[in-house]
């Protein structure tokens, strides 16, 4: 049942990869009226990713996970709280979030880290010597390397507006001399690496969804930026550097 579940899950995903190739989600640069009452942008993000830390939490303090269970919830505690505690205080966004917005992301991150959880409590079980499999140093490695190349990139995008303006300028230097989002590349790696390094079925969802989400998102914004700045660097890549648009 639960594996069934989770393939329906990535059905979805595909879907939704599909429509926002359509139509781009209605906040931060690209919102719009017509998506519900919109929300302060600060507690819409931490109404949003709170999810995602409280029930791993739940799962590494009170499911009694072993090994490398508990492990692999901790790597995920440790970056729900930098997305639900800390991120919400530090970004400098003008624009608040449409309800429709919110809740889509609630709904999301509910059945995502439900799902993770669930998997690491009762579904996978490790040998000590998955430590030294190539998928599990590989894919740590992905997920550390996603995860400050992300942080780094956001932290890069904030320094570039100071509180309450509303103007963007073009990101400079760091990983954007070669493409438009780094934040949501490293976001990839991460989500990737995780997938690897559990190699489980619901991890390999949550990549698939970061991917559905990430990847039309971070064309919007790099066709975004050719469009209000004429002097766009011509050779700046989307997401991936060298490939695609």
């Amino acid at each position: 049942m639960y594996e069934r579940l989770v393939l329906v899950w990535m059905a979805l995903a595909v879907a939704v990869w599909i429509l926002l190739s359509q139509v781009t989600a209605p906040y931060g640069r690209h919102v719009r009226q017509g998506w519900g009452t919109p929300l302060n942008a600060r507690m819409a993000w931490m109404v949003m990713e709170l999810p995602s830390l409280l029930i791993p939490l739940y799962g590494l303090l009170w499911g009694r996970p072993e090994g490398l269970a508990a492990f692999f919830l901790g790597l995920w505690v440790f970056h729900y709280a930098y997305r639900s505690l800390l991120f919400p205080f530090l970004i400098r966004a003008r624009k608040d979030v449409p309800f429709s917005v919110v809740g889509m992301a609630l709904v999301f991150n509910l059945a995502n880290s439900g799902f993770n959880t669930y998997s690491l409590l009762f579904v996978k079980d490790y040998a000590s010597s998955w430590t030294s499999d190539p998928r599990f140093l590989l894919g740590v490695c992905l997920f550390l390397s996603g995860f400050v190349m992300h942080v780094v990139s956001d932290a890069r995008l904030r320094a570039l507006r100071r509180e309450g303006e509303g103007s963007y300028r073009i990101p400079q230097g760091w990983l954007f001399r070669w493409v438009s989002c780094p934040n949501y590349f490293g976001e990839i790696l991460e989500w990737t690496g995780w997938a690897l390094a559990t190699w489980s079925l619901a991890g390999i969802s949550f990549a698939l969804w970061t991917c559905a989400n990430l990847v039309p998102r971070a064309l919007s914004h790099h066709r975004w930026y050719r469009q209000h700045f004429p002097d766009y660097p011509a050779d700046r890549k989307a997401l991936i550097p060298v490939i695609g648009p």
